[in-house]
């Protein structure tokens, strides 16, 4: 989680609280951050309602793309966890109307927090 993870672009966990305060103007009334986790520029926003994924494009980092996916669009996911000599995990959610998953690479230690995180909220 420390510099190595960034530069391989391994997720690591971030402080609810400041994006809460970031996300606040796109978020529902009743709509709170779980959890986040950054990937280098890029984040993954787990809500009470939703996956936030927001990937910063260009060298500023001003132009941001906001992907939503409702939890209830989920149809299923997998959490590959990394090995002795792999460094990261990945994560898969496949999403309703999609033919692919949607992949996001994390280290280690957020793939149990991702994977507690989406049990809770599919299946809690």
């Amino acid at each position: 989680m420390g510099l190595l993870d960034a530069l391989m672009g391994n997720a690591s966990e971030v402080s609810i609280e400041e994006i809460q305060e970031q996300l606040a103007p796109m978020l529902a009334d009743n709509e709170s951050v779980s959890t986040a986790y950054r990937l280098v520029r890029d984040l993954i926003v787990f809500t009470t309602a939703r996956i936030v994924l927001i990937d910063k494009q260009g060298l500023s980092g001003r132009k941001v793309n906001y992907h939503s996916i409702p939890y209830k669009s989920i149809t299923q996911f997998s959490v590959e966890t990394a090995g002795h000599f792999d460094m990261d995990s990945e994560l898969r959610v496949w999403v309703s109307g999609q033919d692919g998953p949607v992949t996001i690479e994390l280290n280690k230690k957020a793939a149990a927090g991702v994977q507690h995180t989406l049990a809770n909220r599919l299946f809690g």
